[in-house]
């Protein structure tokens, strides 16, 4: 696998973390009262985690779990805000600023 389709997959997977991160909030902690948001965040869960394994052929581990870790902690704290009404307040965008710089980081350094 090329180092590209690998970074590829890599943001997909953190794409996929920010879905089921939200999703475990809308299916009120994976209930069976809500199986519809449970089901989409189980699976959401599982293709994260293939998509991670696999990037991680390609990169290494260390740099693919940070990176999907930055990803998915930027990128629910900003969809918190945008789709759950959690305060933006200065300090937690300074907060997701320091992990979005950490990634790209990481990026240019792997």
């Amino acid at each position: 696998m090329s180092t590209t389709t690998a970074w590829i997959l890599l943001v997909l997977a953190g794409i996929l973390e920010i879905a089921w991160a939200i999703g475990l909030k809308l299916s009120d902690g994976l209930s069976l009262r809500k199986p519809l948001e449970t089901g989409l965040t189980a699976t959401a869960i599982v293709a994260s985690m293939v998509l991670l394994a696999t990037a991680a052929r390609g990169l290494p581990i260390g740099t693919a779990y940070a990176v999907w870790v930055g990803i998915g902690a930027a990128g629910t704290a900003i969809a918190g805000m945008m789709l759950l009404g959690e305060p933006a307040t200065a300090a937690r965008m300074g907060a997701i600023a320091t992990i979005v710089a950490g990634v790209v980081a990481l990026k240019l350094v792997s």
